[in-house]
């Protein structure tokens, strides 16, 4: 049986494309959704870069800095937004496939259709993020979407609301998407995935709280 990936199917309706997937003997147009999400995840951060968000810190030298030395910067922060783009999706695609393949054996191919969708979902985050912090002001570590707000009113540590913040209602519904994607396949007991599952976002959370506290630092390091 072949079965031909497509980006929204688990989506919306997963019963189906689960069943599919498990009696798959073929999978069609994998790789290139894998080039195409890669592409986005890119193009999501440039624009993001572009629209200024989380520049705040060569912003802030913009009247000490020179005409040339402040559009370096941009184009660096640009430059690098860009790489961080592609570093996410390889991130989100390559590695929890391979730490859930060992874990469970499961094949490659079928988990990075899970993370596939893992992505996806991550990429329409950033994009509400968008006119949350142009309209509204709030950065992402105090988006009405994640536990960073409550944080915020309840201490002043900066990387307690950068951990806090990035746990979000978005990352809760891929913790129980990919326990049920990996219990479709896998004869381990359910606490086991739900364990590690969780201990893996655990992780991301405390690196993305370490990766946003010490940017702070390495941006006025750069500049000042």
């Amino acid at each position: 049986m072949t079965y031909r990936v497509r980006l929204f199917g688990l989506l919306f309706s997963m019963e189906d494309n689960l069943f599919r997937i498990k009696k798959a003997e073929q999978l069609q147009n994998l790789w290139k959704i894998n080039i195409f999400l890669v592409l986005a995840a890119i193009g999501v951060y440039v624009w993001m870069a572009f629209l200024g968000m989380g520049s705040e810190g060569i912003s802030a030298k913009a009247m000490t800095l020179s005409q040339p030395l402040y559009e370096t910067g941009k184009l660096g922060f640009i430059a690098g937004r860009a790489i961080y783009g592609l570093l996410f999706a390889f991130v989100i695609l390559f590695v929890p496939s391979l730490l859930f393949y060992l874990l469970t054996g499961i094949p490659y191919k079928k988990l990075l259709i899970m993370q596939q969708v893992v992505l996806i979902v991550m990429l329409v985050e950033r994009l509400i993020w968008i006119p949350l912090v142009l309209f509204a002001g709030l950065n992402w570590q105090v988006s009405p979407l994640s536990f960073g707000i409550i944080a915020s009113y309840i201490t002043e540590t900066s990387w307690i609301i950068y951990f806090f913040g990035a746990i979000t209602i978005f990352h809760l519904w891929i913790i129980r998407f990919q326990v049920k994607y990996l219990s479709s396949f896998s004869e381990s007991k359910r606490y086991i995935l739900w364990l590690n599952v969780i201990l893996l976002f655990f992780l991301g959370w405390c690196l993305a709280a370490l990766t946003a506290y010490t940017d702070t630092y390495l941006l006025s390091g750069w500049f000042g």
